[in-house]
């Protein structure tokens, strides 16, 4: 069995991560899911919400997902994410300031992005 996978992180505009892991986790539809070298081929449709990638050499990239699709088969990860950012991308300040506008003006899709945004920096 092998012990690491190829993973993609694109989003509509760029893409945004690219390399080996060991594990991946992410929130689709149907709830959260792992994913590790040998997992069974998957299709599923990506929630927003932080998506976890821990890399071969040990260290974790944290990125903020916001809605798309996963795909696995052949030790390849493909997440295609219509928004996705590095948690390390992520200016706090700005989307706590976002957070806050977004609930005042209750825009809950605004708010949404705003939270995961501010969760994914959590987990990093």
């Amino acid at each position: 069995m092998a012990t690491e996978l190829h993973v993609e992180l694109v989003a509509a505009d760029r893409s945004v991560w690219s390399g080996e892991a060991t594990l991946v986790v992410a929130r689709t539809t149907s709830g959260d899911i792992g994913v590790m070298p040998g997992h069974q081929p998957l299709l599923g449709v990506l929630e927003s919400g932080p998506v976890m990638i821990r890399t071969s050499e040990g260290s974790t990239v944290v990125a903020a997902v916001h809605g798309g699709f996963i795909s696995f088969a052949d030790n390849k990860l493909s997440l295609l994410a219509e928004i996705a950012e590095l948690a390390d991308e992520i200016d706090v300040q700005r989307a706590e300031r976002a957070l806050e506008s977004a609930k005042s003006e209750s825009d809950a899709a605004a708010e949404r992005r705003a939270d995961v945004r501010l969760r994914a920096v959590a987990v990093r």
